[in-house]
């Protein structure tokens, strides 16, 4: 099973700053490649490196009082990679299913996996049902894996579930709204993004969430992903403490209002 999750004690509090502390985080997880390459290694062992990164950053997060954490493991777009590193990553998927599921369970974590699972093998997806269904009751925090996913895919798939409801006459034209588009799409139950992070130095989402994170706050960090640590955590949740968020606002407005608190 390999080295327990290990759980210590909560983390010292980041402030009273306006941002506060994200109940959800999202991070695109890149640079596993480009570590590898820098020490000579093949791809796998950066993935490999790049799941070790996930235990630290789950570890922290809970730690830290973070109540959803959504990774992006595999995008839509990602099945154009050489087909060497596509299957190496399946197989390392299957492998963490395998392994790390009951780690996460006997620690209270609850998982869930967003995006068009239908495009993974049998075994991947009833690994993936096992999983969601053994750590449905817990509690302490929320872990979404987004595979196969795009944000593009997903606001499609909630507009295509609308349309077939107008069809069998459930939602007339006039339900078409923003909020009836926000209970169709991946995570409609939980909260919406506080803060996307993004390693490897890139500046961009690579269509990943841009429904639920259309107010989030984004931090973009030239740290490889496999040296993404709790000390980077931390430094992305001071800097999210830091920001005003203002949801169309003036900051008077906003100052005025935690005052009235």
């Amino acid at each position: 099973m390999g080295t327990p999750i290990v759980i210590e004690s909560a983390a010292p509090d980041i402030g009273s700053a306006t941002g506060g502390r994200p109940t959800h985080v999202a991070i695109i997880m890149d640079g596993n490649n480009r570590w590898a390459k820098k020490r000579g290694l093949p791809g796998t062992e950066g993935h490999r490196a790049g799941e070790a990164a996930v235990r630290r950053l789950v570890e922290h997060a809970i730690r830290s009082n973070i109540g959803v954490l959504t990774l992006f493991a595999f995008s839509s777009e990602n099945w154009r990679r050489p087909e060497q590193e596509v299957a190496a990553l399946m197989s390392l998927f299957l492998e963490a299913l395998t392994r790390k599921v009951a780690e996460l369970h006997d620690n209270g974590i609850r998982l869930r996996f967003i995006g068009d699972l239908a495009g993974f093998s049998p075994a991947l997806q009833q690994g993936m049902a096992a999983a969601v269904a053994l750590t449905a009751a817990n509690t302490r925090m929320t872990l979404v894996i987004a595979v196969n996913y795009g944000g593009q895919w997903d606001m499609a798939h909630a507009a295509r579930c609308m349309a077939e409801a107008v069809l069998a006459g459930r939602l007339s034209l006039d339900d078409i709204t923003p909020l009836e588009m926000g209970r169709h799409v991946q995570m409609a139950d939980l909260p919406p993004v506080d803060l996307l992070i993004r390693t490897g130095g890139e500046m961009r989402i690579s269509n990943f969430l841009l429904w639920q994170a259309a107010y989030a706050e984004f931090l973009f960090t030239d740290v490889l992903w496999p040296d993404f640590d709790a000390a980077e955590l931390d430094h992305a949740l001071m800097a999210y403490a830091s920001r005003q968020r203002r949801f169309g606002r003036t900051s008077e407005q906003v100052e005025a209002s935690r005052h009235d608190k």
